[in-house]
């Protein structure tokens, strides 16, 4: 697990599930910091609606000449609080990591974040952001 996402589960993990929740919002407000750039290029730039979201999300990755990636998100206004949670959590624990290392990742980590009530609740969005970057990781393979 890459450290920096490590240590977001660590801090999640053991919150009791009010102060989870609250935390979750706090983070659902920070993804415009992640947005993308004015006249920063990316390497992948992929901006669709799927079934399982409510509205457009846009993931951008840009590699750097050692093969650091970072993300930028985009979300449409009918993105549910937690789609933005995770996003904002995804960037701040994936930025850095290698295409690969992002490809290796198993979702298992995101229940122990997002507590099993939500993922129950929540079961097709919670893992949704995860699946796009993770696509957008592989585009990035193909694409070196």
């Amino acid at each position: 697990m890459p450290p920096a996402l490590q240590e977001l589960i660590d801090f999640f993990e053991h919150l009791p599930e009010s102060e989870r929740r609250d935390n979750l919002i706090s983070m659902a407000e920070t993804v415009d910091a992640h947005a993308p750039q004015p006249g920063q290029s990316y390497e992948v730039e992929e901006v669709r609606k799927d079934p399982e979201c409510a509205d457009t999300v846009g993931i951008f990755l840009q590699q750097d000449e050692g093969g650091r990636v970072r993300f930028a998100v985009t979300l449409g206004p009918r993105v549910q609080t937690l789609t933005r949670a995770l996003a904002a959590i995804l960037c701040r624990g994936l930025n850095g990591c290698t295409a690969a290392e992002i490809l290796a990742i198993s979702p298992d980590f995101i229940p122990r974040i997002v507590g099993a009530e939500l993922v129950r609740l929540r079961s097709q969005t919670v893992y949704y952001v995860l699946q796009r970057m993770k696509q957008a990781a592989e585009n990035a393979i193909v694409k070196a």
